[in-house]
């Protein structure tokens, strides 16, 4: 799903209100971390271009219609760049709260947003792999997208697709299939591996396999049982139901791809 700037406006519309910027105003600094009782923004270009730069090295510019700061909103991480305005600019920005808000009401903009995130993805994998550092051992923490409670009402709602049971050692996806479920982990340990490397571990409410559910292309991992495993499968016609019904559950499976970029990203620097 491509990235259509009428469904981003309507998005940001249903649930912010227009805010003028003036040139040189900084918006968000690199490394701003979030402040107690506010969390980061997400923001949509209605007016003007506002210019992203990490150090010294500018990044690019968003202009009308863009989003950008998606990433720390996300992952509430610090910030990875300063954005600044360009021009007089009039933007519309998101907080957590306004986010569910609009997620409710805007379904479709989930849906395109962790299009562009798997795009990203792809992208960071490729240049990971021609640059040989996949290949070089790096500390990969344990990981879970929903909370236990999340988990417990995800599966009641999935009553008719039971729950998988995998031994340790068996591959449960493997790179370059096609996907027709992806899968949250209820109990014990999952190792997602991209070209033989592990890059991502995932515990009780760890959540993998949504890219390929998203966009038809091959996966972009394997998965491998560490420990023996009891994993809620989630086919696609049950996924795209959740998206729409549940801001919650697309908010936090935007998270999760959010979060596995940054990792991805890191390894890049």
């Amino acid at each position: 799903m491509s990235y259509d700037p009428a469904v981003a406006l309507d998005f940001f519309k249903s649930a912010g209100k227009p805010t003028a910027v003036r040139k040189t105003q900084v918006i968000f600094a690199e490394n701003e971390s979030n402040r107690l009782f506010q969390r980061s923004k997400i923001y949509l270009v209605l007016d003007g271009e506002v210019s992203l730069v990490a150090g010294n090295k500018v990044l690019g510019s968003v202009k009308q219609g863009e989003i950008f700061g998606e990433m720390a909103a996300l992952t509430h991480a610090p910030r990875s760049a300063t954005a600044v305005a360009m021009t007089d600019s009039t933007l519309i920005a998101l907080d957590d709260e306004a986010l569910e808000r609009a997620l409710e009401r805007t379904p479709g903009f989930a849906l395109m947003l962790m299009s562009m995130l798997i795009a990203r993805l792809r992208e960071t994998i490729a240049k990971l792999i021609a640059a040989g550092k996949l290949t070089q051992e790096a500390e990969v923490k344990e990981s879970a997208a929903f909370d236990r409670r999340q988990m417990q009402d995800l599966v009641r709602g999935l009553a008719n697709d039971p729950p998988l049971y995998y031994q340790k050692g068996r591959e449960i996806i493997s790179a370059g299939s096609k996907a027709v479920l992806m899968y949250a982990v209820v109990r014990g340990r999952v190792a997602v591996s991209i070209g033989g490397r592990v890059v991502e571990r995932l515990g009780p409410g760890g959540a993998f396999g949504e890219a390929a559910l998203v966009d038809p292309s091959p996966r972009l991992a394997t998965a491998v049982a560490e420990t023996d495993c009891e994993l809620q499968p989630i086919p696609r016609p049950a996924f795209l139901t959740l998206v729409k019904l549940s801001p919650q559950f697309a908010r936090q499976v935007l998270a999760s791809l959010a979060k596995r970029l940054g990792v991805l990203t890191e390894r890049l620097k």
